[in-house]
């Protein structure tokens, strides 16, 4: 009877977590146990940061709309008073949008102020 040798897949399992634990420190990057349980919070830890990211996007969106809006109003408008404003207008532009505006293109953004007021 020719010889089997058992555990490709588990020997590749290992393997491929060992793999993503590349660049972890001390015994989390070699033993297997350790790096299981590092991956484990660093997958926790990556979805829960891909929230964050897009709510701390929102709050410098908003920050540099209501930088452009006193800037140009002279201190006379804020932000909360600026985006009721501009629904009250019926100009339906996002934040993000505003917020681009507000940085890269003043002059458009100020005649939207100007519009607004």
């Amino acid at each position: 009877m020719t010889r089997v040798k058992r555990g490709t897949i588990a020997n590749k399992r290992r393997k491929k977590l060992l793999k993503a634990a590349k660049g972890f420190q001390w015994s989390r990057k070699t033993k297997y146990r350790a790096a299981k349980e590092a991956l484990y919070h660093a997958w926790t830890y990556a979805f829960a940061d891909r929230k964050k990211k897009k709510r701390n996007m929102r709050r410098l969106w908003q920050i540099k709309v209501n930088a452009g809006v006193r800037a140009d109003s002279n201190g006379n408008l804020n932000y909360s008073k600026f985006i009721n404003q501009l629904k009250k207008a019926n100009i339906q532009l996002d934040r993000k949008v505003l917020a681009q505006l507000a940085e890269n293109h003043p002059e458009v953004f100020r005649k939207i102020v100007e519009t607004v007021k």
